[in-house]
């Protein structure tokens, strides 16, 4: 990684303002966090500024407020959690920007932290709008963005700060650039790519972009299904991004010419209702019901995908293989993280619902890298620039 980073830079007695990624899961009817795991991803650049003696004031969103106050998506939550972390006391600002802000960071000591409130109470944020961007530069010295999983946004928190202020990635930042970034540049092979969620159209960009060092392609979830219209299979009534039939034809072709191997299921689950208890049949691939929808791969394909997996050295994998969020249609999904979990291949998750499957399963300790972005992750994958890391300092700017 050519960026320039928290270690390049004294930070001593300096006001450091730091983007990170606490936009965690809340319970709704408790308001009590989920899952914490993009906290404890952020703990090593804080501790490190706090260890440097720098006045650490972190910005994150929460949820989707839409510009407007939400009480239940204050940040008085995260900072309770954030301090149980760190094991010392983390202030929370009433406000992200404004006199009242500027009195509390003027009264931070060395190695203090504080945590503003939900940025995105302010419209101003998402519009990525100079004022804003340069009222929250103006209180610190430097910037450090630690965000990975929002560094495909041009927010003002996220490019618009770095317009004012030395701008640095945190170890997070870095350590998902780095990891992500060798798939791009020499994996260990064999190196497989386990793709799944609805749409193919999310990943062809990332298809396209790896299909030269990828050797095989294991295809579940909703996209599995425009690969197996492409191939002139009965779908019955599933989900079919009709759309990109083209698109598929197209890396197919391009599939063949690099000779990657694309496996898809040989038997699913399939349903006439897609809720949770419904009755749900596994059938062979050429024999769905016209009535039916696929929503998970079936053990068949477990096994098939298995195999492969086993033998791989370096696995990149996105996107559930059924309907995760019903218990009944996520045995797919839970076999494949399972069988990644069980394999001595570097495996690397590319964040969003399956990161969060991982976690959940309790098997993120077993992967060798959970992303903490799904859409910046598929799109760095796909060689498209992140806003967030084309705005930091390069190394030799120094």
């Amino acid at each position: 990684m050519n960026k320039m980073t928290v270690r390049d830079v004294d930070v001593k007695g300096k006001r450091a303002l730091v983007r990170v990624d606490f936009n965690v899961p809340l319970d709704e009817k408790t308001g009590t966090i989920g899952d914490d795991s993009r906290i404890q991803a952020a703990l090593p650049t804080i501790e490190h500024l706090v260890k440097q003696e720098a006045k650490v004031i972190l910005c994150s969103h929460l949820g989707r407020p839409e510009g407007k106050v939400v009480d239940n998506l204050r940040m008085t939550v995260i900072a309770e959690r954030l301090s149980h972390h760190l094991k010392r006391p983390v202030q929370v600002a009433s406000e992200c920007i404004g006199p009242k802000v500027e009195r509390a960071v003027a009264e931070l000591k060395d190695g203090d932290t504080l945590l503003l409130e939900n940025l995105r109470f302010h419209p101003e944020e998402e519009k990525n709008d100079p004022a804003f961007a340069q009222a929250l530069a103006n209180l610190a010295d430097i910037y450090v963005n630690d965000a990975f999983g929002t560094a495909h946004r041009s927010h003002a928190s996220i490019t618009g700060v770095a317009e004012y202020l030395p701008a640095v990635a945190g170890f997070l930042m870095e350590r998902e650039l780095t990891t992500l970034g060798s798939i791009l540049g020499n994996p260990a092979h064999p190196f497989i790519a386990v793709l799944g969620g609805a749409k193919v159209s999310d990943k062809v960009g990332m298809l396209e972009n790896i299909m030269n060092k990828v050797d095989v392609l294991l295809i579940g979830g909703g996209m599995a299904n425009v690969f197996l219209k492409a191939m002139s299979f009965d779908t019955g009534q599933s989900l079919v991004e009709s759309g990109s039939l083209s698109t598929v034809f197209g890396l197919m072709k391009e599939a063949a010419a690099y000779e990657v191997r694309i496996l898809l299921p040989i038997d699913v689950v399939v349903t006439d209702e897609t809720s949770a208890g419904a009755k749900a049949t596994v059938v062979s691939l050429d024999e769905v019901p016209p009535q039916m929808k696929i929503v998970d791969i079936g053990p068949k394909t477990v096994d098939t995908f298995r195999r492969e997996l086993e033998k791989s050295r370096t696995v990149f994998w996105n996107g559930p293989m059924g309907i995760d969020e019903i218990p009944e249609f996520a045995q797919g999904t839970r076999s494949i993280a399972r069988i990644l979990a069980g394999i001595k291949a570097t495996t690397i998750i590319g964040g969003g619902s399956t990161a969060e499957v991982v976690v959940d399963m309790k098997l993120a300790d077993k992967m060798t890298f959970v992303s903490t972005g799904g859409g910046a992750s598929l799109r760095f994958l796909g060689g498209r620039p992140l806003p967030g890391v084309e705005a930091l300092l390069d190394k030799d700017s120094k």
